[in-house]
């Protein structure tokens, strides 16, 4: 029995699907009981369980042979990020009460910066699972390029997109969502034996600039990107809601300095290109 959190989120369904394709046993993790009915129907068993209920997810973990951890997002994160290790300290417990034989938790690029950033909280993440005695795959992937889904729109209305990440012509990884599911899906049905890094990315890095070209061609009009100023984002991300934008601005420093990257551990490349994803954005959204 494969046991997915977060399975109503992009990765973790694609991951779901997958498994399901493979005609694997999948048991839903689901927050919001409202969900549950149509990952039933797909032939999932259903536990409803918040992420910070420890004894809920020791419920939803017993027999499992293997576990996929997929931590909410927290973009707003309180000073010290009170919600993740509360999350954590119940991901942490109902894993080393119930032993599965495997574990694979979706982190992220960075997650061994020691700068203080929005990404911290995978760090947090990894540092208490690596601390069980369970075999455990960190899955880390690079930004995620359905990240683009706002530029679509800016340069379908305005021919201009903005841009956190700069300089305009730097290519950092980048990764389709699907891509991640996928080998979500191969990593959790594989045996290994204690912790094991997998880096994750694209067929190729992906620049601001790459971004506007490719959403030129799909949308055939002219699309230019201009940067948004470093003193400018705290006023806009408070003006946006946001409480303590800091981590969220850090890790975007982190991308521009580099000091966000991969550390160079098991490289997999994803097959799904910047266009195909920018495409589907384009269909969703016209």
């Amino acid at each position: 029995m494969y046991v997915i959190t977060g399975i109503t989120g992009k990765v973790g369904g694609a991951l779901a699907r997958a498994l399901l394709n493979d005609r694997q046993p999948v048991r839903a993790v689901i927050r919001d009981a409202s969900k549950a009915g149509y990952w039933a129907a797909l032939g999932c068993e259903v536990a409803i369980a918040q992420m910070e209920d420890a004894a809920a997810l020791t419920e939803a973990f017993k027999g499992a042979t293997g576990v996929f951890i997929l931590p909410p997002p927290g973009f707003d994160p309180e000073p010290g990020f009170s919600e993740a290790r509360a999350v954590i300290a119940a991901v942490a417990q109902a894993i080393e009460a119930t032993a599965p034989q495997k574990v694979l938790c979706l982190s992220t690029i960075g997650a061994q910066a020691e700068q203080l950033n929005l990404l911290t909280q995978r760090t947090l993440m990894e540092q208490a699972l690596n601390a069980l005695d369970v075999p455990v795959t960190f899955l880390r992937p690079g930004w995620f390029m359905e990240n683009a889904a706002y530029d679509v729109i800016a340069a379908r209305e305005t021919g201009v997109i903005s841009s956190f990440l700069q300089p305009l012509d730097k290519a950092i990884p980048m990764i389709a969502t699907a891509d991640i599911g996928l080998l979500a899906a191969q990593l959790l049905q594989q045996q290994w034996t204690g912790k094991r890094v997998v880096e994750l990315e694209g067929p190729q890095r992906v620049s601001p600039n790459d971004i506007a070209q490719a959403l030129a061609d799909i949308l055939q009009r002219e699309v230019s990107v201009k940067l948004v100023p470093r003193d400018t984002w705290e006023p806009m991300f408070r003006a946006q809601g946001a409480k303590n934008p800091l981590p969220r601005m850090r890790m975007i420093d982190g991308f521009n300095e580099g000091w966000i990257c991969f550390e160079g551990h098991e490289v997999v490349k994803g097959q799904t290109s910047l266009t195909t994803v920018l495409r589907g954005l384009a269909d969703k959204t016209a």
